[in-house]
């Protein structure tokens, strides 16, 4: 094993809607070009690269990198769903901290369609069948996109245990849009009214449009270093990897009857806690979070999960401001996937940037003060989730 891990480099380009998007190859070899930039290398000190995508023919990772050179390094294309952009950050993290190679990129690209997420084959099993199996005997089915189906029922679920108010989940869309009013990458940068949120088409239980994410394309990337190759090249190492941990789905997730344990509660909550004891860092004191927040009740959730607040307790903390600047713990201040926008393969590249520039001091107005460790949290149904934990040593 080597030391700590050092991301050099982030990069990212604006979010944008399908109908305005450029193709995934230029997209991609935007970010990667902006994150070697950032790091202040050569694309020809990268050693390794991992790709994510989901929507996307085999081997789009490298027609996105040719654009940027071809030096015949290997190019392993990666897809986890919606988790894919941080499980190709995994994989980078991994190759550098067991001294496999000194510097690796991840990139992380999705040129998505209009409308709700769709499977890609029809003539096969798929990877959801198990748990649809599930959801079909705890709640009732409709035309409604099978993503929010799940998470409507989890979050219907949550309130009914706790007996909060259904409207609360509209609150999360008020906050992010409120933040990503700060963030030129970012999609949706109007603000918007409880009302509005409320007002606006219901799609599957407590969730209406706008607390939704919506289909989005764009990029992301990040060259991680080892400290040693950092020191040598005079390299910017005062943003390393403290720890990170991947979780897959256990029994509990099938044999649990719960919407909330189907849509990835107890792989996020593990993942958490294997990361909080790595790090030896606890949960109250980390003061900025990007979290997978696809729709409101997902963040809701994930408050727990993480244990930014007890259980059974996050109508409270909503209510309290400690969400958001001048809270506790500043969550999404990107404006999440809900307002910046969900390019799948693109989601945790971008949730690593926001947090790098973070703990830079680079975020402008987004900037929570004197941040020195951020959080990562990036899910996929059927399944995975990624935890990663960001320190500033320097």
């Amino acid at each position: 094993m080597t030391g700590r891990v050092v991301v050099a480099g982030v990069g990212m380009i604006p979010f944008t809607t399908p109908s305005r998007t450029q193709t995934y190859d230029v997209m991609g070899e935007s970010a990667a070009r902006a994150a070697i930039a950032d790091a202040g290398i050569d694309y020809a000190a990268v050693e390794q690269a991992y790709v994510g995508y989901v929507y996307g023919d085999s081997t789009a990772g490298q027609a996105a990198l040719y654009r940027v050179g071809t030096s015949g390094i290997p190019v392993v294309n990666v897809n986890n769903n919606c988790s894919t952009g941080s499980s190709a950050l995994y994989l980078a993290r991994q190759a550098v901290e067991h001294g496999v190679a000194d510097v690796v990129l991840a990139l992380g690209f999705e040129q998505m369609q209009r409308g709700a997420l769709a499977m890609s084959y029809i003539d096969r099993p798929t990877p959801f069948d198990t748990f649809t199996e599930v959801v079909h005997g705890l709640q009732e089915t409709s035309n409604a996109p099978f993503a929010a189906q799940f998470f409507g029922g989890a979050g219907r679920e949550y309130a009914e245990k706790y007996g909060m108010d259904p409207a609360v989940f509209a609150r999360i869309a008020v906050k992010v849009r409120r933040h990503a009013v700060n963030n030129p990458y970012a999609v949706f940068r109007d603000p918007v009214t409880e009302a509005e949120v409320l007002a606006s088409p219901q799609i599957y239980g407590p969730l209406t449009r706008l607390q939704c994410c919506p289909p989005t394309c764009g990029s992301a990337a990040a060259v991680l270093v080892s400290e040693e190759y950092a020191r040598q090249h005079g390299l910017r190492a005062d943003v390393v990897i403290g720890a990170q941990t991947m979780t897959t789905d256990r029994a509990s997730t099938f044999s649990d009857q719960s919407m909330i344990t189907i849509v990835g509660y107890e792989m996020s909550k593990l993942a958490a806690q294997q990361v909080y004891e790595a790090a030896g860092v606890d949960p109250i004191d980390i003061p900025v979070v990007e979290l997978h927040d696809c729709f409101t009740t997902n963040e809701v959730l994930t408050y727990e999960s993480l244990g930014l607040t007890p259980e059974g307790t996050a109508e409270k903390f909503i209510a309290d401001g400690d969400n958001t600047y001048g809270g506790r713990v500043v969550t999404n201040p990107s404006g999440g996937l809900l307002s910046k926008g969900h390019p799948l393969g693109a989601t945790g590249l971008a949730q690593c940037a926001e947090l790098v520039w973070q703990l830079r001091g680079q975020a402008a107005a987004r900037q929570v003060p004197n941040a020195r460790v951020a959080l990562q949290h990036n899910i996929g149904l059927g399944g995975a989730a990624v935890v990663t934990l960001y320190q500033k040593v320097s």
